[in-house]
């Protein structure tokens, strides 16, 4: 209803004034311009009312629009992390998030610096992102920034035992996610390793000593190449700058090298695997995408699967389930994936039969 020109009431006055009106963009804003004068007999609270009705109607993208849920995603880099965002993505999809549309992702990258985590997990907290993705080995970094955000871990070795969550079944707090976690899984690689490499008599081990998850795995799998006989010469980095340094002269001490990774690695994957073929060392990773990047071998379960299924995690987080009631789930499907290009650069033959076992064979 809208008062005409002689001071009564009936149901046309609107469309007829918003006829000789128009909506001008000032500042940011919508004003609504009569390109008239305003009769005398329209009271300046009766003109207001019809304001008010008026942008009731507008098109919803003429008003401000309401805020997406929003992930932050923390990875090591960009391109490296490709095939895990993209796996990541394509489940939210069809889940019902389209980013962009139905949700927003905040991708931010460390470039291996872990010193980037608080940087980065300040941010997030500033933006008061709706969750946090990342791996294990930033969650304390992360978790300290925020204790309310929920965080999913995509990756993580030992979730317990690292101080992660409290119990796999019962994670509480504000933290999940998924383990890499099984048993005697890097014993398994290096049995696999010596299968291929009959001379294989000591072994390399890189790993960040900044970093408490890649320590671990150190741990497990210096324990499991001590029960094979086989000895064990740490390389141990803490900057990408360390690297270099630290295959000099490793040709002498090791006949393969196992590859701990964690972000450092991720981000420096390039440079570890043109030094490693340098010193002609077959290198093991736990999962196929750094092979498919050119390492020898790798045994585990795969990062793109893990990457998806933290999909559904984020899911259940926006639809209102807290974290901490999200048990912990371990890894049931193991991958051996081999390339063979590098083991020709190597010159290493594999036996028919163990590339008939392989899930994959890169050529």
């Amino acid at each position: 209803m809208v008062a005409d020109y002689q001071g009564g009431w009936h149901q046309g006055g609107v469309s007829k004034l918003l006829q000789r009106s128009s909506l001008v963009p000032y500042q940011g804003v919508l004003i609504f311009r009569l390109e008239a004068r305003e009769p005398p007999a329209v009271k300046r609270r009766q003109f207001i009312t019809l304001l008010g009705g008026a942008a009731a109607s507008w098109p919803l993208g003429a008003r401000a629009q309401q805020k997406l849920p929003t992930i932050g995603f923390l990875g090591a880099d960009a391109s490296a992390f490709a095939p895990w965002t993209a796996a990541f993505v394509a489940r939210l999809h069809e889940l019902g998030w389209i980013e962009g549309q139905t949700v927003a992702i905040e991708y931010r990258w460390s470039q291996g610096r872990t010193e980037r985590y608080a940087e980065i997990a300040a941010e997030f907290v500033s933006r008061s992102v709706d969750a946090i993705v990342t791996v294990g080995s930033a969650v304390p970094t992360v978790r300290h920034a925020t204790a309310t955000i929920p965080i999913v871990f995509a990756v993580a070795i030992d979730p317990v035992g690292s101080g992660l969550v409290a119990s796999l079944a019962k994670p509480g707090g504000n933290v999940t996610g998924l383990s890499l976690q099984a048993t005697n899984l890097a014993g398994k690689r290096l049995e696999l390793l010596r299968e291929v490499v009959p001379q294989l008599r000591r072994l390399a081990i890189i790993f960040n000593v900044g970093n408490a998850q890649p320590v671990l795995e150190m741990g497990e799998t210096q324990a499991a190449a001590r029960m094979l006989g086989l000895d064990v010469a740490p390389l141990v980095i803490q900057r990408a700058e360390d690297i270099a340094p630290a295959f000099e002269g490793v040709k002498t001490r090791a006949d393969a090298l196992y590859v701990a990774i964690d972000q450092l690695m991720v981000a420096n994957l390039t440079r570890i695997l043109t030094l490693a073929l340098g010193e002609g060392l077959p290198t093991v990773f736990s999962t196929r995408d750094f092979v498919r990047a050119g390492g020898f071998m790798s045994y585990g379960p795969s990062y793109s699967d893990m990457f998806r299924r933290s999909a559904d995690y984020v899911d259940k987080i926006l639809r209102g389930t807290k974290p901490g009631d999200i048990p912990v789930e371990q890894p049931t499907k193991f991958e051996l994936v081999v390339n063979l290009k590098t083991a020709k650069a190597l010159g290493l033959t594999i036996p028919e039969s163990f590339l008939l076992r392989a899930d994959e064979v890169i050529e």
